[in-house]
């Protein structure tokens, strides 16, 4: 997994570590230095830490003024035992709802497994962006069925069609549009 980089094609469009609404805003990393790790496993330096032990993220891009953002995860998400909603909705999510933002991409190619716990946090997110829209891209057979059995589709948008989207390909603005006129 120390292999797996976040994607890093945006760059030029969009730098959380100089963006002062980021979370992350004045993060340094070093690419020599691998101290995350996700059980076992060593992680790439630059991955963002939230307050889970098995999920960690990247914010891609971020548009102010379209008011959405593109987050990809990698790890285990699990709502169970680390409930890892809470910290991606209470020091991610919460952080830009403030700033206006209410359009959220989550990018899931690397959630290696989900393990639901209840679905009060996707309800609360869902209401906190009342005409916008959440987005799970490209999850994997085995998580788009645990979030299925949960019922977070009463609250996000994931769909068979949205797991096999190249948005690698894309821009950011083409991303959402996409996922806007195919949901």
């Amino acid at each position: 997994m120390h292999n797996i980089e976040p994607f890093y094609q945006w760059k030029e469009l969009y730098e959380g570590a100089e963006d002062k609404n980021n979370p992350f805003y004045g993060e340094q990393y070093n690419e020599f230095q691998y101290t995350n790790k996700i059980y076992n496993y060593f992680i790439h330096p630059q991955w963002d830490k939230m307050e889970s032990e098995t999920l960690y993220l990247k914010i891609l891009f971020v548009d102010y003024d379209e008011r959405f953002c593109i987050i990809e995860l990698i790890g285990e998400w699990n709502d169970c035992i680390n409930n890892d909603i809470m910290f991606l909705k209470r020091d991610i999510i919460d952080h830009f709802i403030k700033k206006g933002l209410n359009k959220y991409i989550i990018l899931c190619d690397h959630v290696l497994n989900f393990h639901g716990s209840d679905d009060c946090y996707y309800e609360e997110w869902k209401d906190d962006v009342e005409d916008g829209a959440i987005y799970f891209i490209n999850l994997l057979p085995h998580v788009y069925d645990e979030m299925k059995s949960m019922h977070i589709q009463n609250y996000v948008v994931f769909q068979k069609k949205n797991d096999q989207i190249n948005w690698r390909k894309m821009n950011p603005m083409s991303l959402l549009e996409y996922l806007e006129n195919k949901n």
